[in-house]
């Protein structure tokens, strides 16, 4: 920390009041009097002892204020704070496992910073509308904020995989002139004197252009999709990472995949153990994620499927039933690669062996949480390419710059999408994806 950082640290304590420490540092300072900077979390009062439980964003420390040892005015101030009061606590630490993080604070002073009136979300059950409009408040909830610092952890493995692996961090654009995969579901905006321009739904198509200027590329950021969906696995808002290879097939782009999520995962039970345990996930089921992942091609899993007893439609994609059926065959991440050509992206390339079959890959997590990864190899010839654009009915003038890529030093390459609230739902073991994200975006919600 710098010395201006120190100084505003040290300029909003109390005159008197020690260094402050973050809760998650505290064990470090065990027999050292320290200072809090937080809000109550909760409280709870039995005659000359009050226990304070105060959060500060890294976690929570049980604070205990004896009556004995306060002056009457700061065992008053204790009694008295409600949930949420923002507060400053001066105390010594103690070794106590029976406590949050294996600590606790007895209380030498409090300062109340700011009392408000009562906290709108309060111990009792609260149904999903009440809390999204809440939102802002909800995200201090134990739960929700283990989920944010989870998020936090997944996209740290994110960019810690890539930056190690050789790849280049290329940022795509979100304001784009044509789409990916067909204007359906995309959010259409006027762009100036340029005519119509969409917000991206996949920064793939620009970082197959980087790929040929450097190698291996990726880009991370918000993408859109205005699929008119409400289920629990959709939102119109969220983030995705895209790496792009050259010179590689739809092998090498499994193998990146499965070594990426096997990363991600090791990652988030290495650092997020308190979180995990806060949200009670089962991790055991997490250490089964290991490579090699099985790889199943569309056909077998429409055997599954058929075995099972699961309604499909060969020819078909898969929906979220068909997903959780063939997902639950194995104790990890399943790879369907081989979907048929007609309901795959224009860019895929045919299968040299099946015309009829794109070389595509979708990774299935386990559990019941569907795809998080979907991919492939890109069709490298620009015959082929033309004719695709005519077959989906795409404006060609709007893909020239992607045709060059063909014209010019076209070599086989491939890449995939991750979606990160889908796989932080998957690590966390929450249902909704909503959850995942701190201000979701979804069919009929856009407040706050």
């Amino acid at each position: 920390m710098d010395t201006a950082s120190q100084d505003q640290t040290k300029s909003v304590l109390p005159e008197g009041f020690p260094p402050a420490v973050r809760i998650k540092d505290l064990k470090a300072h065990l027999g050292q009097e320290v200072s809090l900077q937080g809000w109550l979390y909760n409280m709870r009062s039995k005659g000359k002892i009050a226990f304070l439980l105060v959060r500060d964003g890294s976690g929570i420390c049980q604070c205990v204020a004896f009556q004995g040892d306060l002056t009457p005015e700061v065992f008053a101030r204790a009694q008295s704070v409600t949930q949420e009061t923002s507060l400053v606590v001066r105390g010594v630490l103690r070794g106590d496992e029976r406590s949050p993080g294996g600590v606790e604070l007895g209380i030498k002073d409090l300062a109340i910073v700011h009392q408000g009136p009562e906290f709108p979300i309060g111990p009792k059950e609260h149904g999903p509308d009440f809390l999204l409009t809440n939102r802002h408040l909800w995200l201090r909830s134990r739960k929700q904020a283990a989920i944010a610092r989870v998020r936090h952890q997944v996209k740290r493995a994110i960019r810690d995989f890539f930056d190690n692996d050789g790849f280049t961090q290329v940022d795509a654009p979100i304001f784009t002139p044509s789409a990916c995969e067909g204007t359906t579901n995309l959010f259409e905006l006027d762009y100036f004197d340029e005519g119509k321009a969409y917000l991206t739904q996949s920064g793939q198509l620009y970082m197959e252009a980087a790929a040929m200027a450097l190698g291996k590329v990726y880009c991370f950021g918000p993408t859109f999709r205005a699929e008119r969906s409400k289920t629990r696995r959709h939102l119109t808002e969220f983030w995705m990472v895209e790496p792009e290879v050259a010179y590689c097939d739809l092998n090498g782009v499994m193998d990146l995949a499965e070594r990426f999520v096997c990363h991600v995962v090791r990652h988030c039970l290495d650092k997020c153990a308190g979180e995990l345990k806060e949200l009670e996930r089962d991790t055991a089921k997490l250490e089964k994620v290991l490579t090699p992942f099985p790889r199943v091609s569309y056909d077998e899993a429409a055997a599954i499927l058929k075995r099972k007893g699961v309604e499909f439609t060969y020819g078909d994609d898969f929906g979220a039933p068909q997903e959780v059926a063939v997902a639950a065959e194995f104790d990890r991440p399943v790879m369907v690669h081989r979907f048929p050509a007609q309901v795959k992206a224009f860019y895929m390339k045919p299968d040299p062996a099946d015309a009829s079959k794109a070389l595509c890959v979708d990774v299935l997590a386990p559990e019941g949480f569907g795809e998080i990864i979907g991919g492939g190899q890109r069709a490298d010839d620009l015959a082929y390419l033309e004719a695709q654009l005519v077959k989906h009915k795409l404006p060609k003038e709007a893909f020239e710059w992607y045709l060059d890529l063909r014209r010019y030093g076209s070599v086989p390459h491939g890449g995939f999408g991750l979606g990160v609230e889908r796989t932080t739902a998957w690590i966390c073991g929450v249902e909704h994806i909503r959850e995942t994200i701190a201000f979701p975006r979804m069919l009929y919600r856009i407040y706050p």
